[in-house]
């Protein structure tokens, strides 16, 4: 039985799409679709949605779990013909025009949209999959919040040594990880374990390039670092992690660097049962596309995302994925309706990080840039703009300002 047996006539003419991911490209592909009357089923592995930009925020103990994800099924409620489930995709077959789920149920389409995102590419960096902690998922930042968490805990009676910090990779993930990190280092932990002394802690953030932020311009890089620096970080610029071990950071110098948390902010793929899916797969293990962002050999089958292999390489950012997946959506409707697809065209915003509290950098793709308290107050009121509900909106504004405004020993207020 499909998720629209028994609705009529009316239903049965409307293009049946499959919709696999909830993240920014999948729920605005969904949303088009839905608009256009499409019969929507969108699945994903997990009940919720995640808001990932803020999942820093999450493992750092400044928001909740329920701040940064959205039920799929609420989402789907918004229109009758959509439909969501909560499946593992286990194959794809195109022939077939099916996908099976891990359960062993299977659904048919007419168009299939994959849009299922990628996961942590740990760069064959031995030790690093054992022993270093990903930021990708809400699982991954609910997970590194309770290590930090009890290992001050412990640190503070005296079980532990010490809890020094290491994030690798200096985009803006880890550029944020590691500013938030610092601040509370320096303003929250004396207050909240004052029998922690300095030389317990630190935070240590390790990049390859001699410069953080590499898609930014050289000045805001250097006043990234610079605020960085500021906040007590330190940098090791320039350095290559050679290995990663349960204390320790390894570079290929042979520099030792301690680490009871290793960090890992660095390096995305594709997810390895994407192969078995009988697609073309081109760098880092992304679908190889045609111009409208369908496969060449099954042109009902499209990809958005961060799993797209398009012909223009596009960073993967909430942007890209956004105006992805309402392209996706768009030249289904049109196909359905005996239409020529068009080429996907990408419309750069710009691109900004946050360093921490009243600091972070903003270049529009016109070459404007913006720094300090205005950018960081754009930077928060863009990603509000951007989450699913209004009570999600509320409760990250809050906990923004409350984390940045409020009395010192609350920053990290959030306990599960």
């Amino acid at each position: 039985m499909t998720p629209f047996a028994g609705r009529g006539p009316d239903m049965a003419r409307r293009p049946r799409v499959i919709v696999v991911g909830a993240g920014f490209a999948g729920l605005n592909a969904t949303r088009e679709l839905a608009k256009g009357g499409a019969l929507v089923t969108l699945v994903d592995r997990n009940p919720y949605s995640t808001f990932q930009p803020l999942l820093y925020q999450v493992a750092t103990a400044g928001m909740g779990t329920a701040d940064v994800s959205y039920p799929i099924r609420t989402f789907a409620a918004r229109w009758p013909n959509v439909r969501a489930r909560r499946a593992a995709v286990s194959k794809v077959l195109p022939a077939e025009r099916r996908v099976e789920f891990d359960d062993g149920s299977g659904l048919d389409y007419d168009y299939l949209v994959l849009a299922t995102g990628v996961t942590t590419n740990w760069l064959n960096v031995p030790g690093a999959p054992e022993n270093a902690l990903p930021i990708y998922s809400l699982g991954d930042a609910a997970a590194l919040r309770r290590r930090l968490q009890h290992y001050l805990e412990d640190t503070a009676a005296g079980r532990r040594e010490s809890t020094h910090v290491v994030v690798v990779g200096a985009g803006a993930t880890g550029v944020e990880m590691a500013g938030t990190l610092a601040e509370l280092r320096r303003h929250t932990t004396p207050l909240t374990h004052p029998e922690l002394r300095p030389d317990q802690t630190s935070v240590t953030l390790v990049e390859r390039f001699d410069f953080v932020l590499s898609p930014y311009k050289p000045r805001l890089r250097d006043l990234a670092a610079e605020a960085l620096r500021r906040r007590g970080v330190q940098l090791r610029l320039g350095a290559t992690v050679a290995s990663v071990e349960p204390d320790a950071v390894i570079l290929e110098d042979g520099t030792r660097l301690p680490s009871d948390v290793t960090v890992w902010a660095l390096g995305v793929a594709a997810p390895k049962q994407v192969s078995d899916w009988g697609l073309p797969q081109g760098k880092g293990g992304r679908v190889t596309l045609t111009e409208a962002l369908n496969v060449r050999d099954h042109p009902e089958i499209f990809v958005a995302g961060d799993l797209s292999g398009q012909p223009d390489p596009l960073p993967q950012l909430a942007q890209p994925a956004i105006q992805m997946g309402k392209h996706v959506g768009r030249q289904i409707l049109a196909a359905a309706h005996g239409r020529p697809l068009r080429r996907f065209s990408y419309r750069d915003p710009g691109i900004m990080a946050t360093v921490g509290k009243a600091e972070a950098v903003l270049q529009l793709s016109n070459g404007m840039t913006m720094r300090g308290l205005p950018a960081w107050l754009v930077w928060i009121f863009v990603h509000v703009a951007y989450l699913l509900g209004g009570r999600n909106r509320v409760n990250v504004l809050i906990n923004f300002f409350w984390r940045y405004f409020g009395p010192r020993r609350t920053a990290t207020s959030v306990t599960q």
